[in-house]
């Protein structure tokens, strides 16, 4: 494997399992040591020892929207180290799932909270702590829902529209030496996402061109591409990674 980010060190947000936890895989294997956080201490532990011990990752667990949490993690990173070079935004939830006008609003405000106000909050300490002065680069994990409609997981969708928004506009903010970019999976196979696909799998999957939802993995190489240098030129775009799902009519 290409060791493109040795020396670097990143930040993953919700990184214990699913599509975090293949990204963080995927930097470790290309060179970087991980900064990882979720709420749960010991998920936390277990995922440090699959990606190869403390010599190339270290659990930080709290919750993402705690700017208490969020300012030890980048402390943490920087005296373990020794920078700051990516932040990926992972973390998103979404408690809810109906209609609109049947939402919950005390939990419409919390996913706000989590997916786009956290994700800002900890654009604002990684550029406080390190990369106003050496620059770096971030990626916001959205999902394909934020720009194709989602009957039963609309309010997270738009919470992942507002997202994209806050992407572009950090891009714009941010230049020309932090990039910042976003990646809109369509279903990908985690437990997160099981009540999209559960029970009616091949339902699902017989509307992507590519046969199959997606997995963490498929996550994870797009993620590495926008925070290497192969990317350099890229900034305050979102990549949709959809299996082709996207490009079905309306019809079908």
């Amino acid at each position: 494997m290409n060791k493109r980010f040795e020396g670097k060190t990143a930040i993953v947000t919700g990184a214990s399992r699913g599509i975090g936890l293949a990204i963080a895989e995927r930097l470790v294997a290309d060179g970087a040591r991980v900064v990882i956080t979720a709420r749960k201490k010991e998920a936390l532990d277990e995922a440090v020892t699959h990606l190869g011990g403390p010599d190339v990752a270290l659990a930080v667990a709290g919750r993402a929207d705690d700017a208490d949490h969020q300012g030890d993690a980048v402390r943490q990173a920087v005296e373990t180290f020794g920078s700051i070079d990516f932040l990926v935004n992972n973390t998103g939830i979404n408690p809810v799932y109906g209609s609109l006008v049947d939402l919950d609003l005390a939990a419409a405000r919390k996913i706000v909270e989590v997916n786009c106000i956290a994700a800002v909050s900890w654009v604002q300490q990684v550029h406080k702590a390190w990369m106003k002065e050496h620059g770096g680069a971030i990626v916001n994990v959205s999902s394909l829902s934020s720009i194709r409609t989602a009957p039963g997981i609309g309010f997270y969708g738009a919470s992942k529209a507002m997202l994209n928004s806050l992407t572009e506009l950090m891009a714009v903010e941010l230049g020309p030496d932090i990039r910042i970019n976003g990646v809109a999976p369509a279903v990908v196979k985690t437990r997160f996402a099981t009540k999209l696909y559960e029970g009616r799998e091949d339902a699902v999957t017989a509307a992507y061109p590519l046969e199959r939802l997606g997995v963490p993995e498929d996550i994870g190489s797009v993620v590495a591409f926008l925070l290497s240098d192969d990317a350099a030129w890229v900034t305050g775009q979102t990549v949709v990674v959809d299996g082709g799902v996207s490009l079905q009519s309306m019809g079908e």
